[in-house]
């Protein structure tokens, strides 16, 4: 299971050009079928998740000044496939990520499991507010006890079947802008 190590190895190369050739074929079919592709998914995902991450920052402001600000340009979005049988499995090795990626210094969004539709995909979503915070967060992920007893369970039970990530940023202007009520007749 290459993602699950890839944090704890990361690859030397860049990514396979076939793989993106691949995920190009993968978002044409599901157009064709009058869905939404793989990278409209991420994409929405993030913006999703980004949203997420000023609401959550704004409620946590109110309540309590002993928190900074955090600013998140970067959210990396996992999309995981997983074992539809083992969903149990994935779920305690999420909320053990609960734990862990904020002490490594990463933002957690959330993990998502499947609700309806696919049965196999699950989402992971963490924000950084940039690359080099993202390296220095990967560096504390593989010295934490933790994390590596959690990569290692995943490996075990191998409940990941798949594993892909994801780097987006906020377009400004664009997040947290509210709906406009529609005007009354």
């Amino acid at each position: 299971m290459p993602g699950i190590l890839w944090l704890m190895n990361p690859p030397q190369t860049p990514d396979d050009e076939g793989a993106a050739d691949a995920a190009g074929a993968d978002d044409r079919e599901a157009e064709r079928r009058g869905g939404i592709g793989r990278r409209e998914a991420l994409a929405a995902m993030g913006a999703t998740g980004a949203m997420l991450i000023v609401g959550a920052e704004d409620a946590l402001t109110a309540q309590s000044n002993r928190r900074p600000t955090v600013t998140v340009r970067v959210t990396c979005i996992i999309r995981y496939e997983i074992d539809p049988y083992q969903r149990e499995a994935f779920k305690e090795y999420a909320r053990r990520w609960g734990r862990i990626i904020p002490r490594c210094g990463g933002y957690l969004v959330g993990y998502f499991l499947p609700y309806e539709g696919t049965n196999n995909v699950g989402w992971g979503l963490i924000g950084f507010d940039s690359l080099a915070s993202y390296e220095a967060y990967k560096a504390r992920l593989r010295a934490d006890p933790e994390a590596r007893e959690n990569f290692a369970m995943a490996e075990t039970k191998r409940f990941i079947v798949r594993e892909e990530r994801n780097f987006v940023e906020v377009v400004d202007g664009t997040l947290g802008v509210p709906a406009v009520s529609p005007p009354t007749p």
